[in-house]
């Protein structure tokens, strides 16, 4: 789905507060082919891969544990508020929030919120390209 171009400045916390679901995010705008996207976490995502593009995310509330599973073994790294953090192109990765969190992320439009390989999905993870903001 094409984004729609800005004329107006959008509020992240209205944007934030206009859907409930978890692990769900909603496209807030595009920056040339990349989507801009907000979602609500709670509990465990699904480890996965993107193989062809890093995975940005910034944290705006909450904290976020991010599993990854490298070359020289399994580690987390701990994003509290206000800190971001990219997962390398390939790398699998295991996003956790132990508290209610809301994060913004950067991917190419089209990336599917579950990767190019995927553990199975839980029914509490919504395996999507983004949905417009309503």
């Amino acid at each position: 789905m094409e984004p729609t171009p800005l004329t107006e400045p959008i509020s992240l916390t209205a944007a934030l507060a206009s859907f409930s679901a978890r692990w769900s995010p909603r496209i807030v705008t595009a920056v040339n082919d990349y989507d801009v996207r907000v979602a609500k976490v709670e509990g465990e995502h699904v480890w996965h891969a993107h193989d062809h593009t890093d995975e940005f995310f910034l944290v705006l509330d909450g904290e976020l544990h991010i599993g990854l599973r490298e070359p020289a073994g399994e580690r987390t790294v701990v994003l509290p508020k206000g800190s971001v953090f990219t997962v390398p192109r390939g790398v699998e990765h295991k996003p956790y929030a132990p508290v209610p969190t809301q994060i913004l992320l950067f991917e190419p439009t089209g990336t599917l919120t579950v990767g190019d390989r995927h553990d199975p999905v839980p029914g509490h993870v919504d395996a999507t390209t983004g949905h417009a903001l309503s």
